[in-house]
């Protein structure tokens, strides 16, 4: 059976990215060279769409491409497996570190958001929004870094 191959136009709409990002992956190195025809139009693989679809998913949880293209371009024995493995175990631990951070500010959101609706509730119009007064305080309250000077070469 015939691989099905894809001009870049339907590459790019099935892989919901543009064109532009087709070649520029391309270009990287991140996508196997297109074949072309008789009329210099790309031809991919259908296999293409899927390999887009992983470099977005991989960037959106922080990967670089440089990192993606050394998954990507690699030839699947043991030592790129134990390779690739560390890469992916340091990017979980960041990822986990930056959910966390992002749990503790969503906590932070919902008081803040309480302390208005009750300010709201029994204030009508504020004098002051609790918010801003505690984030104020709280400023005031912890001195300012002092930036080191580096001295010129």
């Amino acid at each position: 059976m015939p691989q099905e191959n894809l001009r870049i136009g339907e590459v790019a709409e099935q892989a919901e990215v543009s064109i532009d990002t087709v070649r520029y992956y391309e270009r990287r190195h991140l996508l196997p060279r297109a074949h072309r025809t008789q009329g210099g139009f790309r031809l991919f693989p259908a296999e293409t769409i899927e390999r887009i679809r992983f470099i977005r998913q991989a960037q959106e949880v922080g990967l670089s491409l440089e990192e993606i293209e050394s998954i990507v371009t690699v030839g699947g024995g043991a030592t790129e497996c134990r390779r690739i493995s560390t890469l992916l175990q340091s990017k979980l631990s960041v990822l986990e570190a930056r959910i966390t951070a992002m749990l503790e500010f969503q906590q932070r959101l919902i008081h803040y958001l309480r302390a208005c609706e009750v300010e709201l509730g029994t204030q009508g119009t504020a004098t002051k929004c609790p918010v801003i007064k505690e984030i104020t305080s709280s400023a005031q309250a912890t001195p300012p870094r002092k930036r080191r000077r580096r001295n010129a070469p």
